[in-house]
């Protein structure tokens, strides 16, 4: 029986193993695994409101090992350190627990089929002292982390009295760092309820630095100019045209040589596949480590090797690569597990063409913005309002019903909606 090994399990990898496990691993027609370092999924594009404490990680997020038993799978908690194609093996770092005990030694796993969807990280391009001083946002973990030093620095502030003021400053103008900065106001406000009275978002001072001539830089004009202003609105400094050349404790250095004064400093500008993969033997990697492959979603140098998402490298007619979304994850997900199938039934493989069915940016409670793409509206319609964030709402709802199914997400977004009345607003812990 072949054994078909997914490493990585967010938006586009936890959906593909999901449709495995019901096509291949209930019907013991293939050994289904899925690998990740991490024991819980959140959907990546909600890690801000994690971060500010409006989702918590323990109430929304999935477990994978429960998942597996429902989806039909095998889950392997563990952090890949390597990929030997020829031998057809990962290798697995050892795993140890919070007092530096051994639990599992370094593992090697072998495959017939594998699919790298380890996703992205952020990209400090080498920028000195960001990774001493700079919080990143590329895990649940991370996001915690975050959290935690967020109600830290709003229970000082409060105490402090009203002239005090909380200063956070944001590298990277994209979506992670625009919805981060309207999220902080928001919770700011909601601090009010829970025993900081004298709270609220006038007590924030949020920069949002990003050195291309706009934020949203992947954005139409029009969303952009739109998001500008509405951030401008809720008090945000958006320094466009500004780069930064160095991260200190207290705050950032410019090109220009200024100096960005913050209590707390968030690194959101870039992203590039981890490390580990450009020093795969046998792999094309691109400057920013994501891997090429070839129309089908397989490595160019071996057949039994898909890539998706974040650390795919796909280039289209056009002559660009497929942006790192989730909504691309999603579609080569798809186009991945049609191909598995064909595989086994001796049948060609698909080629896979990137579908952009718009975008939107969520600027918390104040406002969405985006514009959808599809044949229906022949071309692009900009949306703003309830409109947009009812699209925006859907989009998780159709993450979840991917991942459970109809019946099971229904309950779920049903319990979310009743937790949200019972349950506080925030996580103030």
């Amino acid at each position: 029986m072949k054994k078909i090994v997914v490493v990585g399990g967010g938006a586009g990898g936890l959906e593909l193993v999901t449709k495995l496990g019901h096509a291949f691993g209930k019907k013991r027609k293939a050994d289904v695994v899925l690998i990740d370092r991490s024991q819980t999924h959140i959907w990546k594009p909600l890690l801000h409101e994690v971060a500010t404490g409006s989702l918590d990680i323990n109430n929304d997020g999935l477990n994978y090992r429960a998942h597996a038993a429902k989806h039909h799978y095998q889950f392997q908690l563990g952090t890949l350190m390597g990929v030997n194609p020829e031998q057809r093996t990962l290798t697995l770092d050892s795993l140890s627990d919070d007092m530096g005990h051994v639990v599992l030694p370094e593992r090697t796993i072998s495959y017939d089929i594998l699919i790298m969807a380890v996703g992205s990280v952020s990209n400090d391009f080498g920028t000195p002292g960001v990774s001493d001083h700079c919080y990143f946002l590329d895990s649940h973990k991370q996001a915690e982390r975050f959290q935690q030093a967020l109600l830290n620095q709003f229970l000082r502030v409060h105490q402090e009295g009203t002239e005090s003021k909380l200063k956070l400053a944001i590298v990277g103008g994209g979506a992670t760092g625009v919805e981060l900065s309207a999220e902080l106001f928001h919770v700011a406000d909601m601090l009010k309820a829970y025993g900081m009275p004298e709270m609220s978002g006038k007590r924030v001072h949020v920069q949002l630095i990003e050195a291309g001539p706009r934020i949203l830089p992947a954005l139409p004009d029009r969303i952009a100019a739109l998001a500008t202003k509405e951030l401008i609105r809720l008090g945000v400094t958006v320094s466009q045209s500004t780069r930064v050349v160095r991260a200190y404790d207290g705050g950032f250095e410019t090109a220009d040589e200024k100096t960005i004064e913050a209590d707390l400093m968030i690194w959101a500008a870039g992203v590039k596949a981890p490390d580990f993969v450009a020093k795969i033997e046998g792999f094309e990697t691109m400057r920013s480590n994501q891997i090429l492959v070839k129309g089908t979603l397989q490595t160019t140098s071996f057949e039994n090797i898909y890539v998706i998402g974040d650390c795919c490298a796909c280039k289209q007619a056009d002559g660009s690569f497929v942006p790192p979304r989730a909504q691309s994850a999603h579609q080569m997900a798809s186009l991945v597990f049609d191909n598995i199938k064909a595989s086994f039934l001796s049948e060609p493989l698909k080629e896979y063409t990137y579908k952009d069915y718009g975008s939107l940016v969520n600027l918390s409670r104040y406002s969405t913005v985006g514009n959808l793409m599809g044949n229906l509206m022949g071309g692009s319609m900009f949306i703003e309002g309830r409109i947009a964030r009812f699209v925006y709402v859907s989009l998780y709802r159709l993450h979840l019903i991917a991942i459970h199914g109809w019946f099971k997400a229904t309950v779920i977004m049903a319990a979310q909606k009743i937790g949200k009345v019972v349950k506080p607003k925030l996580k103030l812990h």
